[in-house]
């Protein structure tokens, strides 16, 4: 079963459980799932799951943090529900010490000696890698190594 299909069977489970925090997150997610359908006119693949998977992660941790600075423990406590039920969608994020071994991999693969390389690197990686660690994290991890 795909991830997409896997989502869509438990929306059901969640409305047979009464369980509407995560029915609706899951509604939001398979929303999002088919506006890139029409709007790109494909069948995703569970990689592009992944990627709108990991664009809602991202959302859910920029909401939470503006509701905290706002003093708002009832959004916070709401954002992190979602954040929770879309994680468990999610490949194991790679530990600090897995990217750094993998980037350092990619770097001595490449040739990459300086920061000129980091467009290539960071291809590499995303390629390898995958939804395993996000941009960010991958980017500061590369920036360490060459420097």
């Amino acid at each position: 079963m795909n991830l997409k299909q896997q989502i869509k069977s438990d929306i059901k489970d969640a409305m047979r459980a009464k369980d509407t925090a995560k029915r609706d997150t899951l509604r939001n997610i398979q929303t999002a799932i088919k506006q890139i359908e029409v709007d790109q006119r494909k069948d995703v693949t569970d990689a592009d799951v992944e990627a709108i998977l990991m664009k809602y992660a991202k959302q859910r941790e920029d909401a939470m943090a503006q509701f905290k600075k706002a003093g708002r423990d009832d959004l916070v406590a709401k954002e992190e529900a979602e954040l929770i039920i879309v994680k468990s969608y999610l490949p194991e994020p790679m530990s600090d010490e897995e990217l750094e071994t993998t980037i350092k991999e990619i770097i001595d693969s490449i040739g990459a000696t300086s920061m000129k390389d980091m467009g290539k690197i960071m291809g590499k990686a995303k390629e390898i890698i995958g939804n395993r660690a996000d941009g960010g994290r991958i980017n500061i991890c590369v920036r360490k190594i060459l420097s």
